[in-house]
């Protein structure tokens, strides 16, 4: 077997053209599941606890009520989300 010395060279892949200067490309926005919708509007535990403890501030930190402030919460950021 005779070994030849040239190597044989790839041919490179044409170079993608670029944009001109000043020009903007336009993303395209992923379309979401019906499931990402849902966790995606879904509040999350800490809004809730955060919008409760709100309430509960609002009302004089009085003790008590901290059910009635978290459904409360609940409810609203449901409300928002749908």
């Amino acid at each position: 077997m005779a070994e030849t010395g040239a190597k044989t060279k790839k041919a490179k892949a044409p170079a993608k053209p670029r944009a001109a200067a000043g020009t903007t490309t336009k993303t395209v926005a992923k379309k979401q599941t019906v499931a990402e919708q849902v966790i995606a509007a879904t509040p999350t535990h800490e809004d809730i606890a955060r919008l409760a403890q709100q309430y509960w501030a609002e009302r004089g930190r009085q003790d008590g009520q901290a059910e009635q402030d978290w459904l409360r919460a609940e409810r609203e950021l449901m409300g928002m989300a749908s």
